[in-house]
């Protein structure tokens, strides 16, 4: 989807300048009403007169009629005069007042659709994403990750112009975003557009000197993509000039098929070879003419490509042929089945993914790619290839800090949607991946973040399923891998650290699904560490801490003991009053654990919560666990003295009720429901009264089972 056009017309962005210039001057305004500076302050009220007269004159223009002007008293204030400066005070203060609500409602929309964003991105709905991206923008024009998310999406639909044009509005927002700098770098090389993407690598460093290894690794990844479309633009020119220029790829096919010629000759045949083939038409000659034989036969190329340690001449006949591969191999299904096929070509891919040759590592991940992004590429990846050890090989370029650990980690997120992948990545689980991804946590200040927290999210998604949930959830050095990262990512100084903390989260969330020893020791630490990020700015990072909190809790007493310590029931009431479909099912599961064994934690969501209003909401919410929970822990604090009093004149009899007699989705709601209904009569007989109104002892009287077993 295209972004509203109305977000690159010049005068709309000469209007937000505008706007941004009036809310400056406002606020000077204001501060210079405020002052205690009689000077400063009267000629801040004359300044206001000024103002009030232009916007007067202005309106009776255009109404055409009649304004008076009202002349400026240049004497010292009177009463009357004080009077009014602080009526008008008052309705400057509330003028924005009401402008801060109307931006706070605004922001909080913006968020929740930017948020929308963000899951339609991580499914891989790019064009839902950016539709949500924009619906945003509507709401807020000055937010700055509307931006550059929206930019991200454009980045991976191949539209990199409108990625650029993202940029540019988040820098007009912002101007030391580092993302944008990043992202418009990134657009710029995709263009091949080399000098700008240099520049805006460099405006990272000038913005940040500590981002000095992003910078040299940006850079170097341009002069490398440079240098090879350089190196085929030779190579082309080179295949139409002299003896060449006549040759076809049959012809050249022939030649590489002649024996005893030097690395070199057939290096430079298997360039020309890869310039010659542009479309299909070239592809299938290519196939047709037995290519892939002809180069798989050849002793010279089939013995560079199996060396354990390659001369720097068989290492560029090894990059000439991967070039080729991915040339004749490019959206054509066909030719990528028979070059998977090929014997050499199987059993070499790891291996030249695990070569230590940059150059090597970078066109293999090309190649690989071409794979990944097709599920048809995937599922010959699958159905010719052992991936066992794939998991290990691909996360370990974590480590590296150019373009071929995004790169990897890309191959990954795709080949994750594999089920016969997820099958063998188990097979060597324990003894190779998971001591590299605990590796990899324990060192995240000396890795590639934005490769890392994608490899957790892999790591996350291969814990959906059981056997491989269980080997992960029983390694201690897992846990505290992830503790670490959190506590690291606790400040937010490390920009990167937000997505590896939001996707430990959520690899802790599924880990908790297991019930083990290990969990039980570690589970006070977990609350611990979640209870701080509920202060994160992050509204995606509380709301996974309160997941995790909801999940970590139920393992361990001294865990709740020491959550409801530090103030977890408070700061469950503040979230469940802000709403949310996410934050209402964990927060309240949170509040039901900690009222189930701790008086403490009963006392406190009573103080907390007035006249249970939070409770009683959730309990019209429309999702059975939800409802569920919010009954079973009003059941829990109704034993506090004066609970059930407070709750006299309000709807909760009837809620209860209907619940109790069958609206509630599921039983569980239902007896849940049955439970709340019997205790309240229990703590305040006067609720009977009302229960009697409403024809409802019956429904009590065959729910009181529930009431004796509970």
């Amino acid at each position: 989807l295209c972004p509203p056009a109305m977000l690159r017309d010049e005068d709309t962005e000469a209007d937000f300048q505008r706007f941004l210039r009036r809310v400056d001057d406002v606020s000077n305004l204001l501060q210079g009403l405020k002052s205690t500076d009689s000077a400063v302050k009267e000629k801040a009220f004359a300044e206001a007169e000024r103002r009030l007269q232009e916007e007067g004159t202005s309106k009776g223009e255009e109404t055409k009629t009649t304004v008076n002007r009202t002349v400026i008293n240049t004497r010292a204030s009177g009463p009357a005069e004080a009077a009014d400066a602080g009526a008008f005070l008052a309705v400057l203060e509330r003028d924005a007042k009401e402008r801060a609500e109307r931006r706070k409602r605004k922001e909080q929309l913006a968020n929740a659709l930017r948020e929308k964003g963000n899951e339609a991105f991580r499914r891989g709905d790019l064009a839902g994403a950016v539709q949500r991206y924009s619906e945003g923008l509507e709401q807020l024009r000055d937010q700055q990750e509307l931006y550059t998310n929206r930019a991200q999406a454009y980045l991976k639909m191949q539209e990199y112009e409108k990625a650029i044009g993202d940029c540019e509005w988040a820098l007009k927002c912002n101007e030391k975003c580092i993302k944008a700098y990043f992202l418009m770098g990134k657009a710029h090389l995709a263009l091949k557009h080399y000098p700008e993407s240099r520049q805006c690598y460099e405006k990272i460093l000038q913005v940040d000197p500590r981002k000095e290894s992003l910078f040299k690794a940006c850079v170097t990844e341009v002069n490398l993509e440079e240098k090879r479309v350089k190196d085929e633009e030779r190579a082309e020119k080179e295949a139409q000039a002299g003896n060449v220029a006549a040759l076809s790829v049959k012809e050249l096919l022939q030649r590489l098929g002649t024996p005893g010629q030097d690395i070199l000759f057939y290096t430079g045949g298997i360039r020309l070879l890869a310039a010659l083939v542009k479309d299909c038409t070239e592809q299938t000659i290519f196939r047709t003419n037995n290519g892939f034989s002809i180069l798989g036969d050849n002793g010279a190329v089939r013995g560079s490509l199996c060396a354990e340690s390659k001369s720097p001449a068989e290492a560029e006949l090894c990059v000439s042929l991967l070039v080729l591969w991915q040339a004749v191999c490019a959206g054509n299904e066909e030719n990528q089945r028979v070059l998977l096929t090929q014997p050499a070509v199987s059993a070499q891919l790891p291996e030249l993914l695990s070569s230590g040759i940059l150059e090597i590592q970078r066109e293999t991940l090309a190649l690989i790619s071409l794979y990944s992004e097709s599920e048809n590429g995937r599922k010959l990846l699958v159905k010719h290839q052992d991936l066992t050890r794939w998991l290990q090989i691909l996360m370990a370029f974590v480590k590296s800090s150019d373009s071929r650990a995004g790169r990897a980690m890309s191959i990954l997120s795709d080949l994750i949607a594999e089920e016969r992948f997820k099958a063998q990545c188990r097979v060597l689980l324990s003894t190779d991946a998971l001591p590299l991804f605990n590796q990899l946590l324990a060192s995240a200040r000396r890795v590639n973040l934005a490769a890392l927290s994608c490899a957790i999210g892999v790591v996350g998604s291969l814990c959906a399923q059981p056997g491989i949930r269980t080997q992960v959830a029983e390694s201690r050095d897992c846990w505290q891998g992830c503790l670490k990262l959190l506590e690291e990512g606790l400040d937010g100084s490390t920009p990167g650290y937000q997505e590896c903390v939001f996707a430990a989260l959520g690899l802790m969330m599924n880990l908790l699904l297991e019930s083990n020893g290990i969990i039980q020791d570690f589970a006070v630490a977990v609350s611990g560490r979640c209870l701080a990020l509920l202060s994160h700015q992050d509204g995606r990072i509380v709301t996974r801490a309160i997941g995790v909190l909801s999940r970590a809790l139920p393992a361990s007493s001294s865990a709740v003991e020491e959550a409801v310590k530090g103030g977890v029931v408070k700061k469950m009431i503040k979230f469940l009053k802000a709403g949310g479909q996410l934050t209402a099912r964990y927060g309240i599961k949170t509040l039901c654990i900690c009222t189930r064994s701790s008086r403490q934690a009963q006392e406190e969501l009573v103080k907390a919560d007035k006249r249970f209003a939070v409770l009683l909401r959730l309990l019209e919410s429309r999702e059975e666990m939800v409802v569920g929970n919010a009954a079973l822990c009003l059941s829990q604090c109704l034993g506090v003295p004066g609970a059930g009093t407070s709750l006299l004149g309000s709807s909760v009899v009837m809620l209860l009720l209907r619940l109790a007699g069958g609206d509630a989705a599921g039983t569980s709601a239902q007896q849940n429901a049955a439970v709340a209904l019997g205790k309240l009569c229990v703590a305040e007989p006067r609720h009977i009264h009302q229960l009697r109104k409403l024809n409802g002892l019956a429904i009590l009287n065959s729910s009181m089972k529930y009431v004796h077993s509970s």
